[in-house]
């Protein structure tokens, strides 16, 4: 499935994996201010931030999986299947939002998370199909800037924003069930072990590199959960960008799912398709993929922002080498 998270160095980093058997023909979209942003059952934005992230374009509308404004704020939608209940119509006094309009609005409409809480208290999201080849999916959503993140859910008891003191989102089961899963690994630390088993068990450090032992390692969502939470907090950065930006691919990279480990039908598996990394202090939206992992770049204000067209870019998803002789 997909992992997601935010970090906090000297700058500030969301990302996530896109974990899945298949692809949409993805593509890293600029959405300019001046893009006329559509929606179903409220006002168009004629004018709006600037966005930027992986998106499938259908009908020239950007159909985001993850990304960030110009003001830093960052979100992704990850798969909440089983879980995810959407109304069925609209409701008189909300803002009504169809589910795959929810992060262009999001991050068109809001400077900061502060104003992300304040629109989730009237948007009512619904579980429309943006037609009839790309149903409505279902999804629970990342929210983060720099000062903390948010955990976006909509079940049968209806819409559930959780403050997410831990910053990551995996996908079932539902957040509060999976913070909790944390507290069966508070003996986890990246030091060398020491016993505490029993005074009269015999005790030795067979190996170094032992920190971090009982972590666990297989791909479920809660278990991609503890490991990205335990990766991230015990990160240590050096001080430079590209060192932190680095760091960033080597905390989603714990969770990268492998063709061939996790097969949803017969002979068809789960790959980790895309790694993604947002700057959010520069609008710099970095990628790897499965079969290329140099880091590839676009920069939202090497465009012109103000223009009133999309602005795309194929993924290189094909491995480049850079040959030293």
């Amino acid at each position: 499935m997909c992992t997601a998270a935010a970090f906090s160095a000297k700058g500030f980093y969301f990302g996530r994996t896109l974990d899945y058997e298949f692809s949409y023909g993805e593509r890293v979209c600029v959405v300019p201010r001046n893009f006329k942003l559509d929606f179903r059952h409220v006002n168009a934005f004629e004018n709006h931030y600037a966005l930027i992230g992986m998106a499938t374009v259908a009908d020239n509308y950007p159909l985001f999986y993850d990304g960030m404004n110009e003001k830093g704020l960052a979100m992704a939608g990850l798969n909440f299947v089983r879980n995810a209940v959407y109304s069925e119509k609209t409701e008189d006094g909300k803002t009504n939002l169809a589910v795959f309009e929810f992060i262009p609005y999001i991050l068109g409409k809001c400077a900061n998370l502060s104003e992300a809480k304040q629109a989730l208290e009237s948007i009512n999201l619904i579980g429309e199909a943006f037609n009839e080849k790309l149903p409505s999916a279902q999804l629970h959503w990342l929210i983060s800037d720099r000062t903390g993140t948010i955990t976006v859910e909509c079940t049968k008891e209806g819409m559930n924003v959780y403050d997410n003191p831990i910053g990551v989102l995996t996908n079932n089961p539902p957040f509060p069930q999976m913070l909790n899963a944390i507290s069966d690994y508070a003996y986890l630390t990246p030091k060398q072990p020491e016993s505490v088993f029993n005074g009269k068990a015999p005790f030795s450090s067979y190996s170094r590199g032992m920190g971090a032992i009982g972590l666990p390692g297989d791909l479920s969502s809660k278990s991609r959960f503890v490991r990205v939470a335990f990766v991230k907090l015990n990160s240590v950065c050096k001080d430079d960008k590209m060192s932190e930006v680095s760091q960033f691919f080597h905390i989603l990279g714990s969770v990268d799912q492998q063709r061939g480990c996790c097969e949803v039908k017969e002979n068809e598996y789960e790959i980790t398709i895309y790694t993604s990394c947002c700057d959010c202090d520069n609008g710099v939206y970095y990628y790897t993929g499965y079969d290329n992992h140099q880091l590839n770049a676009v920069d939202m204000h090497r465009e012109s922002l103000d223009l009133s067209e999309l602005i795309t870019y194929t993924p290189i998803f094909t491995e480049q080498v850079n040959f030293m002789n």
